[in-house]
Parts: structure tokens; C-alpha cells; sequence
């Protein structure tokens, strides 16, 4: 179900060496997302009803899209920290992450292609690769996680917040009555 078509996409869009730990943070959303579509590719790849497994089979094409612009994403920065002196564990990490996705887009390359196939034997090896590819995704995904530093929200001034004021909601509630 793969198209093979060579496609320009949009590469390094996520990606800013400037500020890794939030290029992180964005392919770790994509991340969630490839896990959503296999987790969702596996569910449908285990029924026993043909418009179901096809839905399954249209799932994985979709994740191989999206594990291929993620790897994409991730070597781009990976090549970007190279280029730069940057943290050590920085890019210690963000080669581990490259393997990984590397190890997902492959397995789920191998599921689609299984899945395309006619024979039982191979659909059945296809779902076995969905589920590997599940697990992956599931890995890198909590990787990525750990790896980007969180983001603080800008607190509230909470001086410029009035108690509440039971006079004035009650001459509002009139007004508005």
C-alpha cells in the first residue's frame, strides 16, 4: 500500500539547532502521533473482517509516511548538532534517537510490505511487524520525552487578579437580568 513516489517534503521544518530541546519536543509530538496510527493499524490489522484489515493496511501506509519524515527530521538535526559544538549528551542522545527511528521506519517499512502481500503466512508476519513497530514507536516516543527539557508556562500575575467580589456579581447578574 506504500507509494514509492520520490515526494519533496518538507524537511527540517521541525527542526532548529538553535533550540534542540524544543525541536525535540515537536518530533516527540510526531512521535505520539506514528504510535497513535500504529497502535490503531494494529487494532484494525487483528480483526477478522477484510474492510477492517484494509483499513489496517491503510493505516501502516500513513505511518510509513510519517516514520520517514520523522527520520528525515531527526537525522536533519542530528546532522545540524554535528555541524556545531554543542552538548556532548546532547548528541549522544539524539543519535540514540536516530537509531531508533531508524530500527521504526524499517519495521515499518517491512510491516507494509508484508501487508500487501496475498498469502495468510505473510499478512500474519505483517501484523507481527505492526506489533514490533507498535512497541518502537512506543519507545521512541517516551525517549524523545525524556529527552526534551520541559517548558515552564509563564505564571500568572496574580496580583492583577481580585478576589471575588460578591457586591459586583450581583449588580452584574441585575444589569444583565
Amino acid at each position: 500500500m506504500s507509494d514509492n513516489r520520490n515526494t519533496t517534503r518538507n524537511l527540517s521544518a521541525a527542526v532548529d539547532a538553535d533550540d534542540p530541546h524544543g525541536s525535540l519536543r515537536t518530533l516527540g509530538a510526531r512521535a505520539h502521533q506514528l504510535r497513535a496510527a500504529l497502535r490503531a493499524a494494529d487494532h484494525f490489522n487483528s480483526q477478522g473482517d477484510t474492510d477492517e484489515r484494509d483499513t489496517g493496511s491503510w493505516l501502516i501506509s500513513s505511518a510509513l509516511d510519517l516514520a520517514q519524515d520523522l527520520v528525515a527530521d531527526i537525522d536533519s538535526l542530528a546532522r545540524q548538532l554535528k555541524e556545531r559544538p554543542t552538548d556532548a549528551a546532547l548528541q549522544q542522545t539524539v543519535t540514540a534517537l536516530r537509531v531508533r527511528s531508524h530500527q521504526l521506519y524499517a519495521s515499518t517499512r517491512a510491516a507494509d510490505h508484508f501487508l500487501d502481500q496475498d498469502s495468510g503466512e505473510d499478512r500474519e508476519t505483517g501484523s507481527w511487524l505492526v506489533a514490533t513497530a507498535n512497541g518502537l514507536a512506543n519507545k521512541l516516543s517516551s525517549e524523545l520525552d525524556d529527552s526534551a527539557m520541559p517548558t515552564r508556562r509563564a505564571s500568572a500575575d496574580k496580583a492583577s487578579l481580585e478576589a471575588h467580589d460578591a457586591t459586583l456579581a450581583r449588580r452584574m447578574a441585575n444589569s444583565a437580568a
